[in-house]
């Protein structure tokens, strides 16, 4: 009996859908997901198995309900970092990012309400919305990727939305977006609703500017998201968490599962954090090979947008399907890139500088393949 999902009485939302993913191919060069490339440091690796250890000892009990020594350790981070003071009682915690934004959309999204994003941005965000029965919008950019702010404000007086998410930098295009338009969308959001406003900063570490952390301060309907997937290099340990007014850290455990982070979970965060140091040296490696993918693909004749991120959109392939023509050619020379469904780019992360020479090396012969 053949049976798919559209046969099943699934939700009305849910029809015609396909789930989040990228392709997971066995090849030389993988640089299609935006994960640190490095490999931990074997000195953290122990220090994790240490603390594994002694976590692996008291499974029989559920874990700490509230992470209250992981949330310490993350707004240490946080204000460290951003020179932002952040506490214990400003942050929440979950498996990724992913699962704080669905926290979020349950808490104040949902049936009968909606949230806007401004796309092509990413895509969870939509999804999740979907997922937790909450409209979405999907809001204006520019010709170049950047939030075209008169027309995002007009679109949230219009449709009011509960939601608005800002991703800066934005993932797939990687341009960082200015404090002066989040303020303006921020005020924009409360004279409409008000709304909760959802600023996204999974690859901010990479940014050649600075956290909008700050901008926390006076403004309880205002959420910054982070990821240990990224700069911690920590995309196997499945780690997110969100700074906030105390009351809305609150709020979200209304939703949240019990013991949703798991004693292992909090443990290998918990190293982690221990070598934030050494791991924060790899993104300072990284930024550099981002900006040598840059200047790189533009020498050989390709448009870039300007990247605050672990990787690159780049292009632009012309015509009907050029696009994905182009995302073949290079993973027939064994680098895989991503399509993300944008016509006429690509995305590529930054990876180890011999895995960035075997990239520039694919697309520089696909460019003289198209010249010849």
């Amino acid at each position: 009996m053949n049976l798919g999902i559209d046969d099943l009485p699934v939700r009305d939302e849910l029809r015609g859908k396909s789930p989040y993913g990228a392709p997971q191919l066995d090849v030389p060069v993988r640089l299609n997901t935006n994960e640190n490339p490095y490999r931990l440091p074997e000195a953290l690796v122990e220090r994790i198995a240490e603390r594994v250890r002694e976590a692996a000892r008291d499974l029989n009990r559920y874990p700490d309900r509230d992470a209250v020594e992981l949330r310490t350790r993350l707004a240490e981070y946080l204000t460290n970092t951003s020179g932002h003071e952040v506490g214990l009682a400003d942050v929440w915690a979950a498996n990724g990012s992913n699962e704080v934004i669905q926290q979020l959309l349950q808490t104040f999204g949902g049936p009968g309400r909606t949230a806007i994003g401004f796309e092509p941005s990413y895509s969870m965000h939509g999804l999740i919305a979907r997922g937790t029965g909450t409209g979405w919008i999907s809001g204006p950019r520019n010709a170049d990727f950047t939030i075209d702010l008169a027309a995002a404000q007009r679109a949230i007086a219009e449709h009011r939305p509960d939601v608005v998410f800002i991703t800066t930098p934005n993932n797939p295009t990687g341009n960082a977006v200015p404090r002066e338009t989040v303020l303006a969308l921020y005020e924009a959001a409360q004279a409409a609703k008000p709304s909760m406003v959802i600023v996204d900063e999974a690859y901010i570490e990479f940014s050649h500017g600075e956290s909008l952390l700050p901008l926390l301060e006076g403004r309880p309907h205002l959420v910054v998201s982070r990821t240990m997937s990224k700069a911690f290099g920590a995309a196997g340990l499945r780690l997110g968490y969100l700074a906030a007014h105390p009351a809305v850290v609150d709020a979200v455990q209304l939703v949240r599962l019990p013991y949703h982070l798991s004693s292992v979970t909090q443990a290998t965060a918990l190293a982690a954090l221990e070598h934030t140091d050494t791991l924060l040296k790899y993104v300072e490696q990284l930024k550099s090979e981002r900006d040598r993918l840059v200047a790189e693909l533009r020498a050989a004749g390709y448009e870039v947008v300007e990247s605050d991120a672990n990787f690159v959109q780049f292009g632009r392939f012309e015509g009907e399907g050029g696009s994905h023509a182009a995302w073949q050619k290079i993973l027939d020379h064994g680098v895989l890139v991503r399509d993300n469904g944008i016509p006429g780019w690509l995305r590529v992360s930054a990876g180890t500088p011999e895995e960035n020479d075997a990239f520039l090396d694919a697309v520089r012969a696909w460019k003289k393949e198209q010249s010849s």
